[in-house]
């Protein structure tokens, strides 16, 4: 019997997935990547934004051709999309067989069965309940780097986000969990270890009573065969002195932190929820970067937030050419059903949501640019991730580059390299968003 398993969405859902295959291949299930071979088709689906909900949609109809008129017997739906559309999925899409919660990605197994069955089947178990699927994982991304996600929900209520209501609050996931399942993917070759969670900063705080994230941090860095450990969705007014303390102390942790600040107008903070002000962030950043110089800070921003004025955009320009980010992603503002942006006055046009991204990705694009010439001659760790095609060069990664997200530094290099090596580079050249360079020396661990 075999399944196609197609994942959509962010990191944290593909930690999902790879836990359902996991389930899946134990109970003696076949995976395959073939429509065509499918006897069941899963789709592990994002309502995150709109264009999520679309593709989201889109693939379900794709795959919905293979359940009516192929070889597959039966359809799941699961993931944010069905646990907050479920209605509309049952009742407007026939070819579904099951449809699961975001708490209740557990249940494949029961699901699969029930289907083949001829049943249809649903499982909507609360949405605060935290999945414990025994740690299994099918690793996805090549088996090399994996990410490791520490909690569930998010406690924010950000008023653009829909995550609280799909989600659950938050909650984290126990320290020996976390740190038996890190262990398992480093016996696995994983080499590089990526934290996730909704946010990642105010871990353990449910468990322990307090901020704990440095103390697993610190755990996970004991662990043989990991190279790297990296951080991402860090809030910034949840950063704390230890956390920073253990990222300058410990070698494995990369020196690369994402922030997502969203806007630096306190209007348009207030207004969408954030806790944090311009002066606030200044100062968070300015004292990041004097605890370690050479952090690289990520950052995401919205433009077109309801109401908000040129006079704001410009800010947002100023503060993002002051603060300089290494690495920054734009996405225009979204609204969400269900959410109290939506219902908010004075809504901004599409095509001024489009032209304020578009400056804002032109400015970063010279900044970006100015930094990578800035590193021309110095050496870097790099890490590969596969070979450039009829060409003595290879792909590769920084410690300031996140898979999937960030740039690539192209290495030029005759010697024979292996995707998950670590080789070190000299920097002798800076496109917009990825360098050029050469191998320096060989990297033993």
């Amino acid at each position: 019997m075999q399944i196609l398993f197609v994942s959509l969405g962010c990191d944290k859902n593909l930690v999902d997935s790879e836990e359902m295959l996991s389930l899946l291949k134990e109970k003696g299930y076949q995976i395959t990547d073939d429509e065509e071979e499918a006897d069941v088709i899963v789709i592990n689906t994002c309502c995150f934004i709109h264009d999520a909900k679309e593709e989201s949609i889109d693939t379900i109809i794709e795959m919905g051709k293979y359940r009516l008129s192929g070889k597959a017997k039966a359809l799941i739906v699961t993931g944010c999309l069905a646990q907050r559309y479920r209605d509309e999925i049952l009742t407007e899409m026939p070819e579904v067989d099951a449809v699961l919660g975001t708490a209740s990605y557990d249940d494949i197994i029961e699901a699969v069965e029930r289907v083949l069955k001829g049943e249809k089947y649903t499982s909507f178990r609360p949405v605060d309940r935290l999945v414990d699927t025994g740690g299994g994982r099918v690793i996805t991304t090549g088996g090399s780097y994996e990410y490791l996600k520490i909690a569930e929900g998010c406690a924010k209520h950000c008023t653009y986000c829909v995550i609280p209501k799909i989600r659950g609050n938050y909650r984290s996931i126990p320290m020996e969990r976390l740190i038996e399942s890190a262990r398992e993917m480093a016996r696995q070759g994983v080499k590089e270890l990526i934290v996730i969670a909704q946010e990642t900063t105010i871990y353990g705080t449910d468990l322990y009573g307090e901020k704990s994230l440095h103390i697993l941090l610190k755990k996970l860095c004991e662990i043989n065969g990991l190279v790297w450990i990296r951080l991402l969705y860090c809030y910034p007014e949840e950063i704390y002195p230890e956390l920073i303390d253990t990222i300058a102390s410990e070698p494995k942790i990369c020196h690369y932190l994402d922030l997502p600040i969203q806007h630096c107008s306190d209007p348009v903070l207030k207004r969408m929820g954030r806790k944090t002000s311009k002066a606030d962030l200044e100062r968070i950043i300015t004292d990041i970067r004097e605890k370690i110089p050479d952090m690289v800070i990520r950052t995401t921003l919205i433009t077109g937030f309801p109401g908000e004025t040129r006079e704001d955009h410009e800010q947002l320009m100023q503060f993002a050419a002051d603060m300089a980010f290494d690495r920054l992603g734009v996405f225009t503002y979204s609204p969400e059903e269900d959410t109290p942006a939506a219902a908010m006055e004075n809504q901004v046009p599409e095509e001024v949501k489009e032209e304020r991204k578009a400056e804002l990705m032109e400015l970063q694009q010279d900044i970006s640019l100015e930094l990578g010439n800035e590193r021309i001659g110095q050496e870097t760790l790099v890490f590969i991730e596969g070979k450039v095609a009829d060409e003595n060069a290879y792909v590769g990664r920084t410690y300031g580059d996140a898979p999937g997200i960030d740039g690539y530094i192209f290495v030029n290099t005759g010697e024979n390299l292996m995707t998950g090596d670590f080789v070190r580079v000299r920097v002798t050249g800076a496109l917009e968003y990825d360098l050029i360079g050469e191998i320096a020396d060989e990297y033993t661990e």
